[in-house]
């Protein structure tokens, strides 16, 4: 079968290239057309070597998907279905079992450990590499619309008429900005925290006022083994019973401080700012934060691995666990039929960390972006889009959806360009 999807698309390649050559040999010499065609032929050509040796594909930013529609799962529904009738099936062969692989049996992912120690640090070293660049003596304005969640990072704001709030249409979707911050760079979602994620994975909706949530993130790295004293949990050194699909425990409940500290493995982790941090330059501190953004989303994607994430399906809400809650707080698209509640599916990286995508600046300090060129421009993370105007280097994962290749046009001649 694979073989056959190679042949069928190196035919469909081969029609390709004959009937761009036969265009190229009907055109005249000096023709723009046959300019055009040729360069089309060449980045072609070497699209296909660089997938050859191994270079990472095209990757554009990802579309919104339509209001009221539900987010696509992150695992195909056959795919659950049948990881549902083999759960069915074992349950009813065994109805009495000991659960053997971590974390589902209430004990920690050895492995793991120091990957959330190490998640934890790349957060930290984040943020502070943020508010440096943002509230720093080398700002770099952060522009925030007062209707809407656009934002823009570059010293003017753009002129590109998509603001969706309130008003818009009074102000022909220009969007109204003011200063932005920290927070609005990086969007961590926040969740409940769970003290016992076994015993009761799931808040109730009278316990929403009693239950502290924290950034999702830091719960998820809390419940792979860090240790925070703000947020304590319970850590057991024994797995638990699974009775007809009912998790049972029974363990003895004694608070010892000996169990956590035989579990976890010592990481050096300094919460003080090293002088090495303070006597970085302006493009150092830019390369830094990046490595930091790349290192914490690949980390908390190895958590996510084993430690399960939910989000709804139709809102934002995050909750790490292997449940979803009970509070009934969901506004969004057909929240009536489900009395408020969330419906809950598998949440991807950018559900827990998201992305919040900007358009890219090649000139900092020229003209703001005009809405006329709007299909030139390109698009990236607000944190990559910071960095890169600080100094840092374009990274290779979002070289694609920026656009380098594309040469903008200018005013007087955009109407000119087909």
């Amino acid at each position: 079968m694979l073989l056959g999807r190679i042949t069928q698309r190196l035919q469909l390649s081969h029609i390709m290239m004959t009937v761009l050559q036969f265009q190229i040999n009907s055109a005249p010499f000096c023709c723009q057309k046959r300019i055009f065609l040729s360069k089309v032929i060449s980045g072609y050509m070497e699209n296909e070597e660089g997938e050859e040796e191994g270079e990472k594909p095209y990757k554009d930013v990802p579309r919104p998907g339509k209001k009221g529609e539900r987010k696509p799962y992150a695992t195909p529904m056959k795919e659950l279905i049948r990881r549902a009738k083999e759960k069915k099936k074992a349950r009813q062969e065994n109805p009495c079992q000991i659960l053997e692989h971590a974390p589902e049996n209430g004990l920690l992912v050895p492995e793991l450990i120091e990957v959330a120690h190490q998640v934890h640090l790349d957060r930290s070293s984040l943020l502070h590499g943020l508010s440096k660049l943002v509230e720093g003596d080398p700002a770099i304005p952060i522009h925030r619309c007062r209707f809407c969640p656009e934002l823009h990072v570059g010293w003017h704001g753009h002129e590109i008429r998509s603001c969706e709030g309130p008003g818009s249409g009074s102000r022909n979707s220009y969007h109204v900005w003011r200063r932005g911050g920290v927070k609005d760079i990086v969007g961590f979602a926040y969740c409940y925290h769970l003290f016992d994620r076994v015993g009761k994975p799931r808040v109730g909706h009278k316990e929403r006022l009693d239950v502290p949530k924290l950034p999702a993130i830091l719960e998820l790295c809390i419940q792979a083994g860090l240790n925070l004293d703000d947020y304590p949990t319970k850590r057991r050194i024994a797995p638990v019973y699974s009775i007809d699909g009912r998790i049972v425990d029974f363990e003895t409940h004694k608070e010892d401080d000996s169990i956590t500290d035989h579990l976890l493995v010592p990481v050096s982790f300094i919460d003080s700012i090293s002088e090495e941090e303070e006597n970085m330059n302006l493009n150092e501190l830019a390369m830094k934060t990046l490595r930091s953004w790349f290192d914490l989303r690949i980390g908390a994607s190895k958590l996510m691995k084993k430690y399960n994430v939910v989000t709804c399906g139709y809102c934002p809400e995050v909750q790490v666990g292997p449940k979803g809650h009970k509070v009934r707080m969901c506004k969004a698209a057909k929240h009536q039929f489900r009395d408020g509640q969330h419906a809950w599916q598998e949440a991807t990286i950018d559900d827990l960390i998201k992305p919040n995508f900007v358009w890219h600046v090649k000139n900092p300090k020229g003209p703001p972006l005009a809405n006329v060129l709007k299909r030139y421009y390109g698009k990236a993370p607000a944190v990559v889009e910071l960095c890169v105007q600080a100094g840092a280097p374009i990274p290779k994962e979002c070289s694609s959806m920026m656009r380098l290749d594309v040469v903008l046009p200018d005013l007087d001649e955009y109407d000119l360009v087909s």
